[in-house]
């Protein structure tokens, strides 16, 4: 057997030399014996780890006593006949068969070529690989066509902030990389080709953290003539399939439907996370008549009052209960009121501030029994539901409630189709300007955007949105009053979306889709904390890449030909 790799780990026992050899494969065990071969021996003395060597061999069956179950391989080894070292390496900074685990993310991104060698990327990105694969097949099979969008296109507003590209040809003109394929889809609608799909690289310029990056990998797919069932069997079924297949673990289809409204309220978000069995309670009714200063003030002000039931949560500490309580102010919370239930009643420093029969209509509501703690949170409406959707995760996997292994899907539909911005002080697209609204609440487009509801669904998995889509607009006229509902003249139209809407007007099919995001989806099958350990090559929080020193100068012959001319950055100030 010839077989060629890295020195994964190098041990000597007292005569016979051990080398673990690692691929991409895995990893085997060569044997180098002095009374075979003493000159190879010798040699493999002066093996170090992430050397690359090409050995022959023969391969035998180990002892039982020296089965390493652990091992793929670890039934058998090779006994070494030839060896040679095809490259020295230097010590590394950090030793992938320990998993760069003793190091941190900064070093590793810096290495990467050294990370990409351990376990654990090997593992990423091969699931990476058959992720691609699978839903290839999946598509083919549906009678998708793959078809490639082009990366330099226009910049349009509304969304994230764009990555720019000046044009040399074209003076002062700029292309923008595309944020999403979107109406480039909706034109292959109208180009009649009926389903279409891309694994498709895009770009974002927006403020990172653990589940973004400024390029990022979408799976995206039209259909024409559909309806938002079509669109949602059609992902569920690919998305069911790739936890089958990458996490061995199986969905029950059709998934669950939760509407916007009832998510906010029992969860406290758009995106619940439903390893967490805990449900959140509004108060509203119960409190209405309440005495109690706090909560009274609250209500009073246009505020809202819910409650969170927590099973066994009477065990909790004082100081357990602290610790809640500050990680809810981090939400804005400026407080945390609690109960505990007890076999003799209630047990907290607010309970004199309630009678019996409001006692009692608290049992009632939250279904509490004795063990049990109830936490309530009265503020502000969006403080509410943060602090509790926040709390109900937090307090689940303190006392063991969470699911940490299993998968929970489902999708959130029924979305607004606008959110007002208080900084921009107008409505903007609660998912984008081209999602179809709901017949029924159409009418308010131009006289009350917020009673109108989107033809919009998300897909959630374990608390993260790994995709959403509509239908869309296909009529002219409606994605003009779209367009005006969100500020824009009609010269703002024109100047951005003139062959959009003209396009629309020469016979367009009732469409609709769905982004699924492949970095996050893969990110939860892997059980990984961050996109960036699925990604090959990702950027840092800052965008910028450790092993490459992107992004960098260019020279002044670079920036003339594009006919810019960079700023002069102020000195700093002198320190006082």
């Amino acid at each position: 057997m010839r077989l060629a790799g890295w020195v994964n780990r190098y041990r000597d026992h007292g005569g016979l030399v051990f080398i673990d050899l690692r691929d991409r494969t895995g990893v085997v065990q060569l044997v180098f014996n002095p009374q075979t071969n003493a000159d190879l021996h010798a040699q493999a003395h002066k093996l170090r780890s992430e050397d690359v060597i090409a050995v022959a061999g023969t391969v035998i069956a180990r002892s039982p006593e020296t089965v390493n179950p652990k091992m793929a391989t670890g039934e058998i080894e090779v006994t070494v006949g030839e060896l040679t070292v095809l490259n020295r390496a230097a010590t590394p900074p950090f030793f992938p068969a320990d998993g760069g685990e003793a190091v941190g993310e900064d070093v590793r991104l810096k290495h990467r070529y050294l990370d990409l060698r351990t376990a654990r990327m090997t593992r990423n990105l091969k699931a990476r690989h058959r992720a691609s694969t699978l839903l290839r097949n999946y598509f083919d099979a549906a009678g998708f066509w793959e078809i490639e969008t082009p990366y330099l296109t226009r910049s349009t507003p509304e969304g994230a902030r764009d990555y720019l590209v000046p044009s040399r040809l074209s003076a002062g003109k700029f292309f923008a990389l595309p944020q999403s394929p979107q109406q480039l889809k909706q034109i292959l609608m109208m180009g009649g080709c009926d389903r279409y799909y891309q694994i498709v690289r895009c770009f974002r310029d927006e403020d990172l953290r653990a589940d973004r990056q400024p390029e990022f990998t979408q799976i995206d797919l039209e259909m024409s003539f559909v309806d938002e069932n079509d669109v949602m069997t059609t992902v569920e079924g690919a998305v069911a399939q790739l936890v089958r297949e990458l996490a061995g673990s199986e969905v029950t289809l059709p998934l669950a439907r939760l509407p916007y409204d009832e998510a906010m309220e029992k969860y406290g978000c758009d995106k619940p996370d439903l390893r967490s069995p805990l449900v959140i309670t509004p108060m509203q009714e119960v409190f209405a008549a309440t005495q109690f200063k706090v909560f009274r003030q609250i209500l009073d002000g246009g505020g809202k009052i819910s409650a969170l039931r927590v099973p066994g949560g009477a065990k909790l500490s004082r100081k357990d209960i602290d610790t809640l309580t500050a990680g809810a102010g981090e939400y804005g919370a400026k407080g945390l009121a609690w109960m505990k239930v007890t076999d003799a009643g209630f047990e907290s420093s607010i309970v004199k501030f309630f009678g019996e029969t409001e006692l009692a209509a608290i049992k009632a509501a939250t279904g509490a029994a004795a063990g049990d703690i109830i936490f309530f949170v009265a503020d502000a409406p969006a403080v509410v539901a943060a602090a509790l959707a926040w709390l109900r995760v937090k307090v689940a996997r303190d006392l063991g409630l969470f699911d940490e292994q299993g998968f929970h899907l489902l999708w959130v539909v029924d979305f607004p189709q606008f959110e007002y911005s208080a900084e921009e002080k107008r409505y903007v697209a609660m998912h984008h300007p081209f999602t179809q609204p709901q017949a029924a609440t159409a009418q308010y487009l131009a006289g009350d955007p917020g009673k109108v509801r989107a033809r919009a669904y998300d897909i959630v998995m374990n608390g993260t949105e790994i995709g959403g889509g509509s239908i869309r607009i296909h009529e002219p006229e409606q994605q003009r009053a779209m367009f005006a509902a969100l500020g824009h003249t009609e010269a703002q139209m024109m100047e951005k979306f003139s062959y959009f809407i003209e396009a629309l007007g020469y016979g367009t099919p009732p469409h609709g889709g769905l982004a699924l995001g492949l970095d996050r989806l893969l990110m939860l099958l892997m059980h990984e904390e961050s996109i960036r350990d699925v990604i090959p090559f990702p950027k840092t929080q800052k965008a910028s890449c450790p092993l490459t020193n992107a992004p960098g100068d260019v020279s002044s012959e670079q920036l003339r030909d594009l006919h810019l001319r960079l700023r002069e950055q102020a000195p700093p100030a002198e320190p006082k």
